[in-house]
């Protein structure tokens, strides 16, 4: 099966719907908050700026950035039309904060237009990310930074023992969900080759406790396992209760492995 991510319009209004859904509850998480804070605070957003998110799905981010740089303006650019429209109608009371429909790999932006170039877990989602990372590097300003927030796929897990049937729910996400489980891996190597300069580059451990951050994975993956003839409707019902019970008594555990790079164009 082919990453949704990369036709979100294609996947349909309930795809868009639960994801962008799942989004806001994600970054509520303190932990994402902790993460875009500490990214955040690397930057520099001069008054008369203009900062750009590619990839901005619907504007749970965004809406993040726009409040920390207010009053300089965010533009988050994002191809999918459900998307832009999910977050136009999310980011109303942000005045410093637009959407526009466009491709990552070519922004309706003059060279040096931006001072700040934000992609939050874009890349393992595209089948070429050295584009999306170039096009960054292009409408940099000297001296204005990228930053590349991502997951590391590989490394997610829902497991609590050997052989957790669980997890197949977090291995079969990585495998359908996500176009390149192992950017993360090759992210220092991938920015290099724009020719920004890397000022940052670490790992931050989110676990996962609470019962709606990743319960879309595992409604989504067995549902399309089910559809697939892997599993019957009994096992994904079976799947589903396991992940409800779990919350509701204290022992859902959910891992995933965050990279954060912020690099500088000299």
């Amino acid at each position: 099966m082919a990453d949704p991510f990369q036709n979100v319009d294609a996947a349909g209004p309930e795809f868009i719907k639960a994801f962008a859904d799942a989004m806001d509850v994600r970054q509520s998480d303190p932990t994402m908050e902790r993460i875009v804070a500490a990214y955040l605070g690397r930057l520099e957003f001069p008054p008369d700026s203009l900062t750009v998110e590619i990839g901005a799905g619907a504007g749970a981010v965004s809406r993040r950035i726009a409040a920390h740089a207010a009053p300089a303006q965010v533009t988050g650019f994002e191809p999918s039309e459900g998307f832009v429209a999910e977050a136009r109608a999310r980011a109303a009371d942000h005045a410093n904060l637009s959407f526009e429909q466009a491709d990552g790999t070519a922004l309706p932006l003059e060279d040096g237009a931006a001072q700040n170039v934000i992609l939050h877990t874009v890349l393992t989602h595209v089948t070429d990310p050295g584009a999306l990372l170039t096009e960054a590097a292009r409408i940099l300003r000297p001296g204005g930074r990228l930053v590349v927030g991502d997951v590391d796929f590989s490394k997610a897990t829902f497991a609590n023992a050997p052989n957790d049937p669980l997890d197949v729910c977090a291995r079969e996400f990585a495998r359908s969900y996500v176009t390149d489980a192992h950017l993360v891996g090759k992210l220092r190597s991938l920015i290099a080759a724009t020719g920004l300069e890397l000022e940052h580059f670490g790992m931050d451990s989110r676990v996962v406790t609470t019962p709606d951050q990743m319960r879309p994975w595992v409604e989504f993956t067995t549902r399309d396992m089910v559809t697939a003839g892997l599993i019957g409707e009994d096992m994904a019902r079976a799947l589903m209760a396991e992940h409800d019970r779990r919350a509701e008594a204290g022992t859902l555990y959910g891992y995933q492995a965050f990279a954060t790079a912020v690099a500088r164009k000299t």
